[in-house]
């Protein structure tokens, strides 16, 4: 009889960490930084093997990409196996920088998804207000195989010049959220969002959404900043790149952390990616 004890108990606590670890959600940000070689020794070519090492221990469940290439979407596919995804070039199907989202395709599947370009016509390929080049958000409305649990996920990369552009693109974003999220989902904002905290646009995009790193149950880990600039013997304190989650929704940040891992005193991108850990109540 006790023996039979043990065993339900044990069943029990093999169980309740299954539904933990599927209750969990890791997503990260990462600028990878186009390729071109013009970068030299920080060339995707001599960045892209620590890359994926980089992506396969931390092992996000989803993660968005800004500044991807038509063959570094390819790289970062044919290396990471595991995971599917979505987007498309700034400059239209396979060409041009993306801002893809990929996710672990055993463990989600995509019920919608899109890109829209951040302009006055959204629809279609084009340039917003003073940005500097074409720049886009995709999204997608994720469903989580194991809990059935719905929610969205937008992944973009503001413009570096324009200043109208990124004002007005984080307000294009805001509006596309409201009007997709028609059935109230949980939803996650990820990218380059090209802005500091202080600036007047994440301050309205905090009325609206919480910043990770503000919400976070346990204290943030690593750098403060994100723009690392290729710049390994400088202290990183330039922060642009962000994840969001909607206000008073079933989400929980648990960890935030900006990872500054890199090799032989080389970072694998000019960005520090953000990851974090979020949880379902």
């Amino acid at each position: 009889m006790k023996q039979s004890k043990k065993i339900i108990i044990s069943i029990v606590f093999i169980l309740m960490g299954a539904f933990s670890n599927a209750q969990t959600l890791k997503v990260m940000t990462y600028n990878i930084r186009l390729d071109v070689a013009s970068d030299g020794e920080n060339d995707w070519n001599h960045r892209k093997d620590y890359f994926t090492s980089q992506i396969q221990f931390y092992n996000p469940d989803i993660f968005g990409v800004q500044e991807a290439r038509p063959n570094q979407v390819v790289d970062i596919s044919t290396s990471l196996l595991e995971y599917n995804n979505v987007g498309i070039g700034r400059d239209g199907i396979g060409q041009g920088e993306s801002s893809n989202i990929f996710y672990k395709k055993e463990r989600f599947t995509v019920k919608e998804s899109n890109t829209f370009w951040l302009s006055e016509t959204p629809n279609k390929i084009s340039k917003g207000w003073d940005a500097a080049y074409n720049r886009v958000c995709t999204y997608a409305l994720f469903k989580d195989l194991k809990t059935k649990q719905l929610f969205w996920v937008f992944n973009t990369h503001l413009d570096h010049i324009g200043v109208a552009a990124r004002t007005k693109g984080i307000q294009l974003i805001l509006s596309k959220i409201k009007e997709l999220n028609t059935k109230n989902y949980p939803v996650i904002l990820m990218g380059d969002l090209n802005s500091e905290p202080q600036e007047d646009r994440m301050i309205t995009l905090k009325k609206t959404m919480d910043d990770c790193r503000d919400v976070t149950q346990e204290k943030p880990f690593g750098p403060y900043g994100t723009f690392n600039n290729f710049k390994h013997n400088e202290p990183v304190t330039k922060l642009i790149d962000y994840v969001f989650i909607s206000k008073n929704s079933i989400l929980k940040v648990k960890k935030y952390a900006v990872l500054s891992d890199s090799k032989d005193l080389k970072y694998p991108s000019d960005h520090l990616p953000v990851y974090v850990e979020i949880s379902f109540k």
